[in-house]
């Protein structure tokens, strides 16, 4: 097989691979009682602490009109709150309330088994190697 059509083969496998992988997450999440939207920005805050609204968008990869709406639901249901920052008026912090933190103190240890029932087919070495390799071929797609 040349190396155009193994890149190919590549991109499917991968896309392949990451619908699987997305769709039992999203099973999983779901199960929880959340949406994945939900869980993602709670699992930021949760592990980064009290975030911009800014920033929570760029690292959960939601755009910047989506991301208020999930906020909003969020608050609604009393597991995150805002509190604006104290030197600039234009930024909002979003922290999670107590509820929130318990929430995710119950709910984040069940997500990693999950996850952790997910890979397994690959082997820790094999998880490392992976890692390396897709953060390699990350940095060098955004290069190009």
């Amino acid at each position: 097989m040349n190396n155009e059509d193994l890149s190919l083969k590549l991109f499917v496998v991968l896309t392949r691979a990451l619908s699987s992988i997305r769709k039992r997450a999203e099973e999983d999440i779901k199960e929880l009682g959340l949406n994945p939207t939900e869980f993602a920005v709670l699992e930021f805050i949760y592990s980064k602490g009290e975030q911009s609204i800014q920033k929570i968008g760029q690292k959960v990869l939601i755009a910047s009109s989506s991301i208020t709406y999930v906020v909003d639901k969020l608050e609604k249901k009393q597991l995150i709150k805002r509190k604006p920052c104290p030197t600039d008026r234009r930024i909002t912090f979003v922290a999670l309330t107590d509820e929130g933190q318990a929430i995710m103190d119950e709910l984040f240890p069940q997500h990693k088994e999950s996850l952790t029932k997910i890979f397994e087919g690959l082997d820790r070495e094999e998880k490392q190697v992976m890692i390396e390799q897709l953060k390699k071929l990350g940095y060098h797609a955004e290069k190009k």
